[in-house]
């Protein structure tokens, strides 16, 4: 029986293993868009129906006007990489809501939420282009649907762990499951997260640039974070995203990369 459930595992993983036309990796991925899209529709329009869109305003039209910038460089950009079918199922919405947490996020499938909380710190276009070219990533890149596929591997592989020690005392399975638990939290979960964090800083910037955004502005913009969240954070290896340092860091490094890729798909900056 162990036998079976470990190779079940494996070829578990074989099938899921799908390569990302934006990112051209192979990710982990046990849902498909087909799967995901209608459930985060559903969601998307539940939570508008339950708060206050703001509409009518300068600020709620600058959303508009970048989010509408952003999925056209997202068209672009996917056409160039020969990918233009991609984006055939999303149905894109920029939407402004009035709530005090610093905040924006992109649900897979294009519905954009930016929370006002988070506008004193964007200040202008650019400041949202950073934001939203970053949120935009994490669906184009389908975070969403690996995080939930590594959240089922993890407890597949708790499944596997409970198989392998059920022969032990009732102690050591508790050791064992107690291990797993916290070594594959810090050990993968979280790392994993982080790259994902990464990854949307870096198509982003890409983004940013293809819709005429200058991406050096996005320095600006995660300095404003680090400076609102006053330096202080989690440790970097107990955190879902990266420090602000290495973000920053990371950020002016990609930089030119992302200026490159603008060039090539057309838009000179």
């Amino acid at each position: 029986m162990k036998k079976y459930l470990f190779l079940g595992i494996f070829a578990a993983l074989a099938i899921a293993c799908a390569t990302n036309p934006i990112t051209g990796k192979q990710n982990l991925n046990f849902v498909s868009n087909s799967e995901l899209f209608p459930s985060s529709f559903q969601q998307y329009s539940q939570f508008i129906s339950e708060n206050k869109v703001i509409t009518g305003t300068a600020d709620a039209k600058r959303v508009e006007t970048v989010g509408f910038k952003i999925k056209a460089a997202a068209e672009k950009y996917l056409t160039f990489l020969g990918q233009s079918q991609y984006l055939k199922d999303y149905r894109w919405e920029y939407k402004l809501v009035d709530n005090k947490e610093v905040n924006a996020w992109c649900m897979p499938g294009g519905k954009i939420v930016v929370y006002s909380g988070i506008l004193p710190i964007t200040q202008d276009e650019a400041g949202l282009a950073t934001v939203m070219g970053h949120e935009v990533s994490h669906a184009l890149a389908n975070h969403g649907a690996q995080r939930m596929s590594a959240a089922q591997l993890q407890q597949i592989g708790g499944a596997a762990l409970g198989a392998a020690t059920s022969g032990k005392s009732e102690t050591t399975q508790q050791i064992f499951a107690q291990a797993y638990g916290i070594g594959s939290e810090v050990g993968v979960m979280l790392p994993f997260s982080r790259s994902n964090e990464s990854e949307a800083d870096k198509i982003g910037l890409t983004l940013m640039a293809i819709a005429g955004y200058n991406p050096d502005d996005a320095i600006a913009f995660w300095s404003r974070m680090s400076a609102k969240s006053g330096g202080a954070s989690t440790p970097e290896f107990m955190s879902t995203h990266p420090s602000d340092a290495t973000r920053i860091a990371n950020i002016k490094a990609l930089i030119p990369e992302a200026k490159a890729t603008a060039l090539k798909v057309g838009i000179i900056k």
